[in-house]
């Protein structure tokens, strides 16, 4: 038998073909750490980046909602030339403002022009979370769980109410008593995200529509009678007997000018009742709601938004300071 032996070329050729591939698939290893390393290095990196901005739009939108306070200050103080208000004139719904690392909206709402959550009639309830959108059936539980909450019970029996809290984790029971905050909404059974902060809904045209949510027509600093005309929601109105073509009507004009006379709405004097519980009454209690943009080192703003708000009650001169953050939240959703 012969016995065949490999040359010492084809055992280097070997060996330099297995140190080869080692090569490759070590570079190859190599490149899918570096790969790696810096798909992470960049996420981190834009992770921080919209941290940064974050927080730059937090100080550009508190600033704002300080700013948008002075301003209502000064507003009857301080004139133009030619007679305007420099800085703020009742009614106005919204400030503007341009710093040099961003810009900022801000929002005037009026507590009077939502509905008391402690004191609206049950009918007028479930007639607004109809025009919120909610189904008949979510409307008549959310309905019935907002009394539920408000009203004391006899002997302090549980109700119905109670023992569905107490089975949730964590459970509690309603209060039977007075709402103290607006956000003890979520906690009703049948109130969602939703219904509370607001959505969209869609038109014929298929646009995107924004709908608003409880917190937009109800407070516990809402008005009891009178409803204050330049802020008053769409939902609201309807809640109240006002006819949809009448409070959209109503809507238009004041995106028009804010209104300044009640005579501006005698022509809807015949929409019934509801009309009568609107008025241009003022009040010392307001949401500033403020949303705010960053100015990227390019020049350009920033797409992220970033809404804080502040309720504030302004007391008068005689105060120092003359007025009260009642309220302050960092974290806001933006109007819808």
């Amino acid at each position: 038998m012969t016995i065949r032996r490999r040359s010492p070329e084809g055992e280097k050729s070997r060996r330099r073909g297995s140190a080869l591939l080692a090569v490759l698939w070590l570079s190859a290893a190599l490149s899918a750490i570096a790969f790696t390393v810096a798909n992470t290095v960049r996420a981190e990196t834009e992770r921080t980046s919209t941290a940064v901005d974050s927080l730059r739009a937090y100080y550009l939108a508190s600033g704002a909602i300080d700013r948008a306070i002075l301003y209502i200050q000064w507003g009857p103080g301080y004139r133009n030339p030619d007679g305007t208000a420099k800085y703020f004139q009742s009614p106005t719904r919204a400030l503007n403002f341009t710093f040099p690392t961003g810009t900022a909206a801000t929002e005037i709402i009026l507590e009077t022009s939502k509905l008391n959550v402690n004191s609206v009639l049950p009918p007028e309830l479930m007639a607004l979370l109809l025009a919120l959108g909610a189904p008949p059936d979510q409307a008549e539980t959310v309905t019935r769980g907002i009394v539920d909450w408000r009203s004391p019970t006899p002997g302090g029996s549980f109700t119905q109410f109670d023992q569905y809290y107490l089975s949730l984790a964590p459970s509690f029971r309603s209060r039977h008593a007075s709402f103290q905050e607006i956000e003890e909404l979520l906690l009703i059974r049948g109130v969602t995200p939703d219904l509370f902060y607001g959505s969209y809904t869609k038109d014929d045209q298929g646009r995107l529509i924004p709908r608003a949510g409880l917190r937009d027509c109800l407070s516990v600093y809402g008005s009891t009678t009178q409803l204050n005309a330049n802020g008053v929601e769409p939902a609201v109105m309807r809640a109240i007997g006002i006819p949809a073509e009448v409070a959209n009507a109503i809507v238009s004009l004041r995106q028009t000018t804010p209104l300044r006379d009640m005579s501006q709405l005698t022509q809807f004097s015949s929409a019934g009742p509801g009309i009568g519980r609107l008025s241009l009454a003022p009040n010392p209690i307001l949401t500033l709601r403020a949303t705010a943009r960053p100015r990227l080192a390019n020049g350009q703003l920033s797409d992220l938004r970033r809404s804080v708000s502040a309720m504030v009650k302004f007391l008068g001169p005689e105060w120092n300071p003359p007025y009260h953050v009642m309220r302050w939240y960092d974290n806001t959703p933006p109007v819808q």
